[in-house]
């Protein structure tokens, strides 16, 4: 996808009213710390629009990236970042969930996780979470670049285990510092972004 405009369009926090947009809306699940906000930098074509830092937990709001007025990347709070309250947490739980419920223009769910590791309890539940929303999560697995070329289908396979995924549910390998898998997600992305047809031809609204 050729990246013309990229606007930081809404910022929500736990109490804010979340917006109603007629265009497309693909979300990005994650543990903290895990490169979400080096993917979306990179999805984008931006080396720092995207909130980036050694300190997990800096994504402590829903943020709504206007791609070329055609649809919208929504960064979901990072989970599992230790060092916050227990309400705090509950909070920002209480907001993902509220807009996976919500959110009618949401066509496709990223899940994060990291290649070099089993996935974590909060990965499980986030998994869980997101398909209980009626979305199933397209799993991307980060940091691709942090392990041998020859490892990466044991990990894979351990990813597809431990999240215990469907047979044909695709896993994307990326790389935030050679952006490998780039193009597989903006692949995904549009295909979750493509309008539903119903048999007549017209467009459906979903």
């Amino acid at each position: 996808m050729i990246i013309k405009n990229v606007t930081l369009e809404t910022v929500c926090g736990v109490t804010s009213t979340l917006p109603v947009h007629a265009l497309p809306e693909i979300a990005f699940a994650g543990r903290s710390n895990v490169g979400k906000s080096s993917l979306i930098n990179a999805l984008m074509e931006r080396k720092s629009y995207a909130r980036v830092s050694q300190s997990p937990g800096k994504t402590q709001t829903i943020n709504y990236y206007n791609i070329n007025k055609e649809l919208y990347l929504v960064d979901l709070p990072g989970y599992g970042y230790a060092q916050v309250s227990k309400e705090l947490k509950e909070k920002w739980g209480r907001l993902v969930e509220r807009y996976l419920r919500s959110s009618g223009s949401l066509r496709a769910c990223f899940l994060l996780v990291d290649i070099r590791r089993v996935p974590s309890d909060g990965d499980r539940l986030m998994y869980e979470w997101i398909t209980g929303c009626g979305c199933r999560p397209i799993v991307i697995a980060t940091k691709l670049d942090k392990i041998k070329r020859s490892q990466v289908t044991k990990q894979i396979n351990g990813i597809r285990k431990g999240l215990d995924l469907p047979e044909n549910a695709a896993v994307i390998p990326f790389s935030s510092s050679t952006r490998q898998g780039r193009e597989e997600i903006w692949e995904a992305v549009h295909q979750a972004a493509e309008p539903v047809r119903g048999t007549s031809g017209e467009e459906d609204i979903v």
